[in-house]
């Protein structure tokens, strides 16, 4: 097993290794010794950084959350008060590249979701980490001129992670989306949700061309 962190720290190069033991083998796969055998460490040097298999799924998820943020690139995204258009092909760029791309994140995911589940303080932890990624989805929706802005970014969230455990896991495994077809499914949600066209809410384009004008 490789995982690629050339200027990685020891905590980063532990929580990378153990993400990719997550895609391949599964929780089960994933233990300490495991972690220090395929990142090529001495023995011990996991405990060290995570002593507990609780800390080390921490570690794991936090790290996750990190590189999946990268990923998807939602610091990047454009002003949704400019207009729908630019802030779709976005959403639908993030979307497939994580598909196409970051299979081993996605599984990873999974697999840290459902161990969840079954461990009370590591969903604690897992929800905490993730209500950055949906309050930023929140505020899109929000600024696009959405009425129910926290009902909107779950609808979101649950299409595009649909959609996504579908192509890697599920039953379209073997038949990936284009972009263009990414694209025109985000676009359908979004008008659906909010109207068709694309609109600039009120505000937005009073604060575009104000800025413009300047």
């Amino acid at each position: 097993m490789s995982v690629h962190t050339p200027a990685a720290s020891r905590a980063d190069l532990v929580a990378d290794t153990a993400i990719a033991l997550l895609a391949e083998r599964g929780m089960r796969g994933l233990t300490h010794r495991a972690v220090d055998e395929a990142a090529g460490l001495p023995q011990g040097s996991t405990s060290n950084v995570a002593r507990t298999r609780q800390a080390l799924l921490e570690v794991v998820v936090r790290r996750h959350a990190v590189r999946e943020a990268r990923v998807l690139a939602l610091d990047e995204m454009p002003d949704p008060r400019g207009g729908r258009d630019a802030l779709v092909d976005a959403l639908a760029l993030a979307t497939h590249r994580t598909v196409t791309r970051h299979r081993e994140l996605l599984v990873s995911r999974y697999e840290l979701a459902l161990e969840a589940t079954r461990r009370p303080a590591l969903r604690a932890f897992y929800d905490a980490t993730g209500a950055v990624f949906r309050e930023q989805l929140t505020a899109m929706a929000a600024a696009l001129g959405s009425t129910e802005p926290e009902r909107h970014a779950l609808s979101l969230v649950a299409w595009a992670d649909g959609l996504m455990f579908s192509c890697v896991a599920g039953s379209f495994s073997t038949r990936v989306p284009s972009l263009a077809e990414v694209r025109a499914g985000v676009r359908e949600l979004l008008d659906g949700m909010l109207g068709g066209g694309n609109s600039v809410p009120q505000a937005g384009r009073a604060g575009h061309n104000d800025g413009h004008d300047e």
